[in-house]
């Protein structure tokens, strides 16, 4: 019977021995791949940085765009005064030769 509990005990022994075993592997795959998360998550910090950064010159280029629905009646006004200044042209020019060739 001693041997029965000696041979039990043996193999107890050795079960715990692998589950230890597995433990110590499954806790390193767990180390691993929490640095793996953390140098991700540093990437994409990052890139966020960047992309703030990207988004903060957008939006000093786009600032002005408002003020572009005040050009269309100022274009009327320049082409409406390029009308006059072209019949003031003809106007003084009528008459003149100029040399032919």
């Amino acid at each position: 019977m001693n041997a029965i509990l000696v041979a039990l005990a043996d193999a107890e022994r050795d079960l715990w021995y692998v589950a230890l075993g597995l433990g110590l592997v499954v806790a390193l795959a767990v180390a691993g791949m929490l640095l793996l998360l953390l140098r991700y998550l540093r990437d994409i910090e990052q890139s966020v940085g960047s992309l703030l950064d990207g988004a903060g010159k957008v939006a000093e280029n786009t600032a002005n765009i408002p003020q572009l629905e005040a050009t269309t009646p100022v274009l009327d006004q320049i082409a409406a005064e390029g009308v006059v200044q072209d019949g003031y042209m003809n106007a003084l020019s009528q008459g003149y030769a100029g040399e032919r060739e």
